[in-house]
């Protein structure tokens, strides 16, 4: 970029945190109590980013009933216990911190419910620096990237053209471009190149540092 942006929307899963370990056992908190088998973690590696219903479903049949017993199982292991279970990325609170000493409004856009985000937030080292934290509400059925980076568009005064959306998934990609907002995929967390690119990533990073020379004029 020829400038760094004034207002930098990231991500939370597979961006700012590795978040694996938590959304795993959860996942498989939640099948047990309905008595399904879990998939491999390999396969598990997919429901990172979207909307929990979205991945439940198929398994469930889509009875929609069970779907939301399983999103409500999930949900009480999350607040317990699943919420600490994750790792900061090295580098990204370096790269938080140099963002924020450059002027850049930060804020984070997320498919995680916002209850769930925001105690995660509020316990990173560099969470003060995000101005907001967007995500959905618990019983909100599907969740559009799309309409949560709308939402910090107009709640932090950013214009689409000083403005980037930071992820790992097409989901983030697809609310960038829903909104004009150039996006840039990360490649350590959970989706591909591939996938990032056909969502219409504006540029990919490799590593934090990367990141940063992408971002920091």
């Amino acid at each position: 970029m020829k400038q760094t942006p004034k207002l930098c929307l990231f991500d939370l899963d597979g961006t700012l945190i590795d978040s694996e370990l938590g959304i795993f056992a959860c996942v498989k908190h939640a099948l047990s109590q309905l008595q399904v088998p879990a998939p491999s973690d390999q396969e598990l590696r997919a429901w990172i980013g979207p909307p929990l219903r979205h991945s439940f479903a198929p398994l469930l049949d889509h009875d929609a009933q069970l779907v939301e017993d399983a999103v409500a199982h999930y949900h009480d292991r999350f607040h317990t216990e699943g919420w600490r279970e994750h790792t900061v990325y090295p580098g990204i609170e370096a790269l938080i911190e140099r963002l924020h000493a450059a002027g850049s409004r930060l804020a984070v856009v997320t498919a995680k419910p916002l209850h769930h985000a925001r105690p995660i937030i509020d316990h990173l080292p560099f969470g003060h620096h995000f101005a907001g934290v967007y995500g959905p509400a618990p019983d909100v059925s599907h969740s559009e990237k799309a309409s949560l980076v709308a939402a910090a568009l107009q709640d932090l005064g950013g214009e689409p053209a000083d403005t980037v959306m930071i992820g790992d998934r097409r989901f983030d990609m697809e609310g960038a471009v829903a909104n004009q907002v150039a996006g840039i995929g990360v490649l350590w967390g959970f989706g591909s190149r591939d996938e990032l690119e056909r969502a219409g990533a504006s540029a990919l990073a490799s590593d934090p540092a990367h990141l940063a020379s992408l971002l920091l004029a």
